[in-house]
């Protein structure tokens, strides 16, 4: 008889991740956990049972841009998949977004809603992004928008009505570039009848087909830079259903998230409203870029879960050798390290979305806040990375399956690249940590979060692991003090290593501290083995540091004069 491969498959999203439910039953309170367990676990079936199969069902049917209509008029029209339109009833229907705003639960509403977040993700073809760029946009109109705006849109934006609810774009990237957005070209106008007109072009636009967008433009007059900049509110059609003086050039053919619909538009007398003043768009974009970078980071958490499920299933029935993978000390050590890449990026995430949402209800503390804004874009630049390292090597655990676009798994890979790109590459945001750590001495604040973190563990491995994470904490910002007085070119230079090795630091005193309470509570020593595993790779990553000119002739090719 013929040999067929059993395909791997996935089981309960919620239910097999034992790391996210422990984390949950140590940092939120038991009633509140009472109530949002079933709504985790009624997402967790939906991610591993119909949404995965729509999107597996629908995986050539990418977006299509109809420029005309069969009379020639200029319609500009994008289609999607049916698969999409479901991803946003039900992302709609769950409040994957607008649990966040009900705010049942205080502070614990954003954990709730960024748990569904992260199982919903990875079964979405990427309409997450939309999701991400909604929620940015909702709480930027509830701290700016005018009442008027607030009444309009923030209530279609957290709505869990699909036939009400709205999406957001961000549309910030042109063609002078993404990450220096002061160099935007698009231009506002004030006209006749007093209504703000956008004229310029963006070059990179995800979710085109939402109602609204939030947009960076130049009021004429205004100086250069982000401080010339004003943030503008616009909806994408005007009442009669025409677009609002915008013109689609094309989708972009892209490396992954291929089912996003994103396109390069021309601004034309677009109306728009300004959010805040005429001045400092980039200063105002600051809560939806956190929101933003916050969703990234689960996305590249929630890639890594999945691929670990696909992998560690896939081994219990792929037989090689005479034995089936997970037998295999080898393929073990492989899942193993993924397992640990996962527990430390997730328990990294999870508590910048718990400081995060106390900080949106009043409850974090001045160290808490100065922590937080340099433990976002920390955690951002660290788990995109981490994301495409392990997604490669998901694809490896299945051979010359994991090559085969059929099977689903090459979009794990393709998917998680954009994770260390979209809202700030990982160059960017490393110096945008030494910019946050900068402000109001938060370099202190990092290291007594780790510090907190930690806790007074009594098991001697753990104690050790956790005077680790801080020695090698408390060394990195040494460093980049010390660089910060002595040499600007060398902490540039180094920027990349020290915000890893904070991360890694930080990934190390979160791993202890939920190992300690698993190791008292639950009588579970997994957690520890976690830790230790993590640790034994190493932390520091600032070593090696050498001479500028030489990394220069490295980087360009000619050698120093």
């Amino acid at each position: 008889m013929s040999f067929f491969q059993e395909p791997p498959r996935l089981t309960n999203a919620f239910e097999e991740d034992r790391a996210l439910r422990s984390w949950l039953r140590r940092h939120v309170p038991e009633g509140v956990l009472a109530e949002i367990e079933p709504h985790l676990a009624h997402m967790g079936e939906l991610a591993a049972g119909r949404l995965h199969d729509l999107g597996r069902a629908s995986r050539l049917d990418e977006p299509r841009h109809v420029p005309f209509d069969a009379w020639g008029r200029r319609i500009d029209r994008v289609e999607v998949n049916a698969a999409w339109k479901e991803y946003a009833r039900v992302a709609a229907e769950e409040g994957v977004v607008g649990v966040a705003y009900e705010r049942r639960h205080g502070c614990y509403s954003r954990v709730h809603q960024m748990c569904l977040a992260y199982l919903f993700a990875p079964s979405s073809q990427t309409y997450s992004c939309p999701l991400a760029m909604t929620d940015g946009a909702a709480r930027t109109l509830q701290l700016l928008g005018s009442s008027e705006l607030r009444e309009r849109a923030l209530q279609r934006l957290v709505s869990r009505d699909p036939e009400v609810a709205w999406t957001s774009g961000q549309w910030m990237t042109e063609r002078t570039g993404g990450s220096d957005v002061g160099l935007s070209e698009t231009v506002a106008r004030r006209a006749a009848d007093g209504t703000w007109r956008l004229f310029g072009t963006k070059w990179f636009t995800s979710a085109v087909t939402s109602e609204m967008a939030l947009t960076l433009a130049r009021p004429e007059g205004n100086g250069p830079g982000g401080k010339g900049l004003a943030l503008f509110y616009l909806e994408v059609r005007r009442p009669d259903g025409a677009l609002n003086g915008i013109t689609v050039h094309r989708l972009k053919d892209k490396l992954g998230t291929r089912h996003l619909p994103t396109a390069e538009l021309t601004l034309d007398g677009t109306v728009a409203v300004p959010l805040a003043g005429t001045r400092d768009g980039v200063r105002h974009m600051a809560s939806m870029l956190n929101l933003t970078r916050t969703w990234n980071a689960i996305s590249s958490v929630a890639g890594m879960q999945r691929g670990l499920a696909l992998a560690r299933d896939y081994a219990s029935r792929r037989v090689a050798f005479g034995a089936p993978l997970d037998q295999k000390p080898l393929h073990l050590e492989t899942l193993a390290d993924l397992a640990t890449d996962h527990e430390i990026c997730l328990n990294l995430v999870l508590h910048e979305v718990l400081v995060l949402g106390k900080s949106e209800v009043g409850e974090a503390s001045g160290d808490e806040l100065a922590a937080l804004r340099a433990l976002q874009p920390i955690t951002k630049l660290f788990t995109g990375k981490v994301a495409v390292a392990s997604a490669s090597e998901v694809l490896e655990c299945f051979g010359g399956a994991g090559y085969v676009e059929d099977t689903g798994l090459p979009a794990l890979l393709r998917d998680a690249q954009v994770l260390s790109i979209w809202e700030g590459t990982t160059n960017v945001l490393s110096l945008e940590t030494l910019r946050a750590l900068a402000a109001e001495d938060g370099w202190e604040a990092l290291l007594q979060l780790a510090r907190r973190a930690i806790g007074t563990p009594s098991d001697d491995r753990l104690v050790r692991l956790g005077a680790l994470a801080v020695d090698t904490a408390t060394r990195a910002v040494a460093w980049a003090r010390e660089a910060a007085g002595s040499s600007r070119p060398l902490l540039e230079a180094g920027a990349r290593r020290f915000a890893i090795t904070l991360a890694r630091s930080l990934g190390l005193a979160l791993a202890v501290g939920q190992a300690d309470w698993s190791l008292r509570v639950e009588g579970n020593v997994r957690p520890l083995l976690v830790a230790e595993r993590f640790a034994s790779r190493g932390i520091d990553t600032l070593g090696g540091l050498g001479d500028q000119s030489v990394a220069r002739w490295l980087a360009t090719g000619h050698s120093p004069e």
